[in-house]
């Protein structure tokens, strides 16, 4: 049984390194926003093809801007932790048991 505890030890961790990175790119996304960059950059280009579609869906499906400030990356950011301590702390626990 430890194999299998070491298995969604290695998948909590490798979930929770994902969730991470994404965060940091919808964090880094906001503040670009914030600035007239060059919309064709690479980077940006590839930031926006990282984020937008998730942003889009939450823009779809909640009125997420209020004044003209856009909070979706904040929803998605919340959706995110949410995901962290809720399935990766489950994945942990159960890895801890089955060891």
């Amino acid at each position: 049984m430890f194999i299998l505890g070491n298995l969604l030890s290695a998948i909590a961790a490798i979930i929770n390194m994902f969730i991470s990175f994404y965060i940091f790119i919808i964090v880094i996304t906001a503040l670009i926003s914030w600035f007239h960059v060059d919309p064709y950059n690479p980077v940006v280009q590839v930031l926006h093809q990282m984020t937008e579609p998730v942003l889009r869906l939450i823009r779809r499906h909640l009125p997420v801007v209020i004044g003209g400030i856009d909070f979706s990356p904040l929803v998605v950011i919340a959706i995110c932790v949410f995901i962290q301590k809720f399935l990766v702390a489950s994945l942990t626990d159960i890895a801890i048991r089955l060891k």
